[in-house]
């Protein structure tokens, strides 16, 4: 009798899907996150679960709040957990993910849950080559976030199937978009295209100088590291766009605009300058003094998140160190944190790290901005997965106005 009363509580997956209110393949979706326990059943029903586990997601769900809430203050993701000093992707430190796999391993084991080593992303012949034709027309000043928003808009326009949202279409999308992103950027050394990893064609797009395996790895290490860092701004851009249900192209259209902005994006490019700057006048105090008097901060340095160390610099560093050039550089960078480090206790942040990487090998001062979005459009990607399983237009906040009251005069 026991046993027919629990059989009585279990719901098939449609049951489930039912009562939550969402597709059947959502409900594996709050499987695969943690939210919802399933059971295979021998009798053949496939899938079922537990009927007060779903209704407590349920109440879950109508608990949070409507549009017009505080929803920005309560955005639940199951993507990355930063916590003393850590930061963890699905619960795993992503910092040990980093040293073990490639870029395109995580990527995909954070997209789906299922880790496939050797993967390889390749782009569609088609958006590729209106994509390099869309960024080949921008003036040659332009910069690579720029470049990069237009091969984005390039893919979108031909692909007729952007606006499908199911899971397995934005999964094939997120597989084309990021090496259409890369192999659309301008070579300045001989191109890879389509040659391995992203990491080895993105080379090629930064610097004239030859990779060397130890130049590869810093620079997949770097991509490894930046994937996701929980709600930046762009990765809010990200979730608002989802939300109303852009499709994959213009959502990463959206995290790219915020990037653009030079308290985000920019941060490395500023960490590049300093450095440069620190070897040609052999001093880390002349030059840390001169941007405390003209009342700058210090770039590279802190984390309003990392009280104590930035764990991907740290791990950058490490890499970096296997760099044949990388000695001066290094040092620079280590000088810099101990000057300012006299008044005030700031370490290195993963800015300064990328400077080293791009300083020692001769990249422009914006190849960090451009690592770091082309790693971060992974994350991205995840993210909207998330979004587009929760309800649409969630995220539509009331303004508090503070105009003149009605009824006002015509002007």
């Amino acid at each position: 009798m026991d046993d027919e009363i629990a059989d009585e509580q279990r719901l098939t997956t449609r049951e489930a899907a039912e009562r939550l209110g969402v597709k059947p393949e959502t409900v594996y979706a709050y499987v695969s996150r943690g939210q919802l326990a399933s059971r295979r059943e021998p009798a053949g029903r496939g899938s079922t679960f537990d009927a007060k586990e779903v209704d407590a997601l349920v109440r879950r769900g109508r608990r949070e709040p409507p549009a017009g809430g505080d929803a920005f203050q309560r955005i639940r993701t199951g993507i990355t957990l930063i916590d003393a000093d850590r930061y963890y992707f699905r619960g795993v430190d992503a910092t040990d993910l980093a040293r073990r796999f490639h870029y395109e391993e995580i990527a995909d084991w954070l997209w789906t849950g299922t880790l496939r080593t050797g993967i390889r992303f390749d782009a569609p012949a088609e958006s590729l080559a209106a994509a390099r034709r869309s960024v080949g027309a921008l003036p040659a000043h332009s910069g690579s976030t720029e470049r990069l928003r237009v091969a984005a808009i390039a893919g979108a326009a031909v692909d007729p199937l952007r606006f499908d949202l199911s899971r397995d279409a934005v999964l094939g999308t997120a597989r084309a978009l990021i090496p259409t992103l890369v192999d659309s950027l301008p070579a300045v050394g001989p191109p890879r295209d389509g040659d391995g990893r992203l990491a080895r064609r993105l080379w090629s797009r930064l610097t004239a100088r030859p990779a060397g395996e130890a130049g590869i790895r810093a620079l997949d290490m770097a991509l490894s590291l930046l994937i996701d860092h929980d709600l930046a701004a762009s990765t809010l851009a990200v979730r608002v766009a989802a939300s109303a249900r852009a499709h994959p192209y213009a959502v990463v259209s959206a995290g790219l605009g915020a990037l653009d902005g030079p308290l985000h994006g920019a941060a490395s490019g500023l960490a590049h300058r300093m450095l440069t700057e620190v070897l040609e006048r052999g001093s880390a105090a002349a030059v840390v003094a001169d941007h405390l008097r003209t009342g700058r901060r210090v770039p590279g340095l802190g984390h309003r998140l990392y009280p104590g160390q930035d764990p991907r610099a740290e791990a950058l560093f490490t890499v970096l160190g296997e760099l044949p050039d990388a000695g001066p550089v290094l040092a620079a960078a280590r000088e810099v944190e101990a000057t300012t480090a006299r008044h005030v206790p700031l370490h290195a942040n993963v800015d300064l790290a990328l400077a080293v990487l791009s300083v020692t090998t001769g990249m422009p001062a914006e190849a960090g901005e451009t690592v770091f979005a082309v790693a971060r459009t992974a994350g991205w990607i995840a993210h909207a997965l998330e979004e587009y399983e929760e309800r649409p237009l969630r995220m539509r906040p009331s303004g508090e106005y503070h105009g003149p009251r009605p009824p006002q005069p015509l002007p």
